[in-house]
């Protein structure tokens, strides 16, 4: 693909701008600075990406998921600002879904050890997770401001803070994992993944791209469903103090 067929295909950033206007929906502006950084931080991460691939220096390796971890943990962080020390657990369980799927791929040589595989794998499994501890925190602090008085007349039962806090913890663990589940049910169906049809399209075995394709699905679910549990049981104690009692700062909306 040339630059002019990649401007040409701007008519598609066009369309949704027009459509913002016509309908009075306010998101020109956003759509722009999106449309752009957008342009800018792929085009940056492309060239520094062909620097590290060629490099195969474990030091950039190491230094280019370091900064897919603080950038996505800085993002997440916004829809928890109300739970105490939220910016280092969501760092914790990045950090640990990061270490157990790459001591898997590469303990059993299911990857060869080199940057080309290691980085976009790493990048595609910090950004799901990323987004399940959005969908995650989003879900639970509405869920533990909605049932506010449930849980204090547990408390006040005798109850602890695990069993005051579960049915609203397990909901938002469900709830988050739910859409990664679902739309594994249709894959193939519905949907072509784009780094199965990225493969194809460049001349890749359909059957080597489906099982590239197939391995970054199962380190999907387990990334949903340790990301949501782990934030979740990491989070849930910085609701209550020592003495039992739910924090009212806690029940502060999130940041938007």
């Amino acid at each position: 693909m040339s630059y002019l067929h990649l401007s040409i295909a701007l008519i598609f950033v066009i369309i949704p701008i027009v459509l913002s206007k016509t309908l009075n929906l306010g998101l020109e502006r956003d759509t722009i600075i999106a449309v752009v950084r957008s342009i800018i931080q792929l085009l940056a991460v492309g060239y520094v990406l062909k620097f590290v691939f060629d490099s195969e220096n474990i030091i950039y390796i190491l230094l280019m998921i370091t900064i897919m971890i603080i950038a996505a943990t800085q993002n997440a962080r916004k829809k928890g600002v109300s739970i105490t020390g939220i910016t280092w657990k969501v760092a914790i369980t990045l950090v640990v879904i990061e270490a157990l799927t790459q001591s898997i791929l590469l303990g059993f040589s299911i990857t060869p050890p080199t940057a080309q595989y290691i980085i976009p794998i790493s990048g595609m499994v910090i950004g799901n997770s990323m987004v399940l501890a959005i969908l995650f925190l989003n879900r639970f602090t509405a869920e533990v401001e909605t049932h506010q008085d449930e849980t204090e007349l547990i408390l006040s039962l005798g109850g602890t803070p695990k069993q005051a806090i579960r049915t609203q913890l397990l909901t938002s663990i469900k709830s988050s994992m739910i859409p990664t589940i679902e739309s594994q049910k249709t894959i193939g169906l519905v949907q072509l993944p784009g780094m199965m049809s990225g493969q194809i399209i460049a001349g890749a075995n359909p059957i080597q791209a489906v099982q590239f394709q197939l391995l970054i699905l199962f380190l999907l679910l387990t990334t949903a469903s340790i990301t949501s549990a782990m934030l979740g049981y990491l989070s849930y104690p910085s609701l209550f103090n020592k003495r039992m009692q739910m924090l009212k700062r806690c029940l502060a909306p999130p940041e938007v």
